[in-house]
């Protein structure tokens, strides 16, 4: 017998938004996209889940908003998408109203490791002395996608929005990823900005924030990332130099298609002229672990966003370790009528043919950020086959996970939904996938990424319970706070 509250499916009734959902219903973007409208099937989502959330709730005597801050919230959730969009969740009915039963099938703590984090802040500097300009740069990068929307009409919404630099700040920032979610240790990112000191977290603020956080912590919970731009030649060089002495930076991120102010278009990373002495001096100041922001297209000329000039840069270079942010994925927009129609993922698809034909190449290694979450939310089918093509590709020990947060909220979603999703057995069978299993997951959630940048995974988890944040994440929970469900980058209104 279903412990499961019988709610009909019929047709979805336009209506807004009434709860926080557990896991997003509209498409939510980090900013360096145009996020789509709300789908029909995201509607129907968001109505059911909703629905169940009220039969659940009152038959524990619970508000519908209460109990979906819950476990069975997050299980309502799941329950509705596979309803919604065929069976990609591994959840039972009675995950809904029994928090034992959730918490049991969770299994074993994973150990996370989220290569793609942000926070946006007008400055760390405590004298405030460069607050005001740094503020007025802040707002700039971070705002102009979202510029763009209002001028374009896409969100009546964002006509009077200005920015809310606060919910993006640190502090918001260690809630949403360390004590709202599993997350064990973060890498610090940023989007770029004309310059890479201007930049919407400039590398310098990055690895104090990554060294305060791990002052407190008492453990290393952070890692922090620095800008490379090749375009700038010798500043660059220059610049390189004193992140690698002076901040101790433990990776270099690229934006291949968003080039410095004064340049016209981006680069690429197989350009022996412009880039091979940036990744030359990245090996000699031994840190050869360079991140690459592929797809979702940034800058004046997308093409510059596409990953195919990591095959040539990988081989030329089999010392350094390239992570393709974003996995390639050009985006959400149009990927339904392009996938019915040739049955690829544009880009990602591409790059895995390129590799598959390149099997010595070892040292790519797929990011997940913001990929996942907006196929996971959309398009399920979409989301497994491109799970199963990067895996086959590049193997289940060269996938990262990443997420993007705290634009998303709380990384917890992500987490729940990557743990329960499962790659269906007709898709394993026609396509050769390699099953979901607890130990790939494993791998991606944070072991091939721990291998990556040197850290000892068991000596992680003999080390994180004691430490300062964790023993804050305990009190927080004793005294019953839930997670908002806010997400901090925008959706179509």
């Amino acid at each position: 017998m279903s412990n499961r509250p019988h709610v009909p499916i019929r047709p979805w009734m336009k209506q807004g938004a009434t709860f926080p959902s557990p896991i997003p219903t509209r498409i939510v973007s980090n900013e360096e996209f145009l996020p789509i409208p709300q789908t029909p099937a995201q509607a129907k989502l968001e109505w059911l889940t909703d629905s169940i959330g009220d039969l659940a709730g009152r038959s524990l005597g619970l508000s519908r908003r209460d109990f979906l801050k819950t476990t069975g919230g997050m299980a309502a959730a799941l329950l509705a998408m596979n309803s919604v969009f065929g069976k990609f969740f591994d959840v039972l009915d009675v995950e809904l109203v029994e928090a034992a039963a959730f918490t049991e099938r969770k299994g074993e703590a994973f150990f996370i490791f989220d290569v793609q984090t942000h926070y946006v802040s007008t400055g760390y500097d405590p004298t405030d002395a460069e607050a005001g300009r740094k503020a007025a740069v802040t707002k700039q990068a971070l705002l102009g996608i979202r510029r763009r929307a209002r001028e374009a009409g896409l969100n009546p919404k964002l006509a009077g929005d200005l920015g809310t630099l606060a919910d993006l700040s640190w502090k918001s920032f260690i809630k949403e990823v360390f004590l709202d979610s599993e997350t064990s240790l973060g890498l610090i990112s940023t989007p770029p900005g004309p310059y890479p000191q201007e930049a919407v977290v400039p590398p310098k603020e990055m690895a104090h924030i990554r060294d305060e956080i791990n002052r407190v912590s008492g453990s290393q919970r952070m890692l922090a990332h620095g800008l490379a731009t090749p375009q700038l030649g010798r500043a660059d060089l220059d610049f390189m130099d004193l992140q690698a002495g002076a901040l101790k930076v433990d990776a270099w991120k690229c934006y291949t298609g968003s080039p410095p102010k004064g340049f016209e278009h981006g680069w690429w990373m197989d350009d022996e002229k412009v880039t091979y002495p940036m990744l030359e001096k990245a090996r000699a100041l031994k840190v050869p672990r360079v991140c690459v922001h592929k797809g979702l297209p940034l800058g004046p000329v997308a093409d510059y966003n596409h990953p195919r000039d990591l095959i040539k840069a990988a081989k030329d270079f089999p010392d350094i370790t390239f992570l393709v942010y974003h996995s390639g994925f050009l985006g959400a927009a149009t990927i339904d009528e392009t996938f019915a129609r040739t049955g690829q993922i544009p880009w990602t698809s591409e790059f895995c043919r390129m590799k598959r034909a390149e099997p010595a190449i070892k040292n790519i290694y797929m990011e997940l950020g913001s990929t996942f979450g907006q196929l996971v939310t959309t398009h399920p089918e979409i989301c497994a086959h491109l799970l199963g093509e990067i895996i086959a590709a590049f193997g289940s020990d060269h996938v990262v996970w990443g997420t993007d947060s705290i634009w998303y909220g709380t990384p917890q979603w992500q987490i729940e939904a990557f743990r329960r999703f499962q790659i269906p057995d007709r898709l394993i069978e026609q396509r050769g996938f390699t099953p979901l299993t607890r130990e790939v997951k494993a791998q991606i959630f944070g072991l091939n990424a721990a291998r990556v940048f040197g850290v000892d995974v068991n000596e992680k988890r003999n080390e994180l319970p004691k430490d300062y944040l964790s023993l804050i994440k305990m009190a927080y929970r004793e005294e019953g706070v839930e997670p908002s469900h806010r997400v901090y980058g925008w959706v179509v209104g």
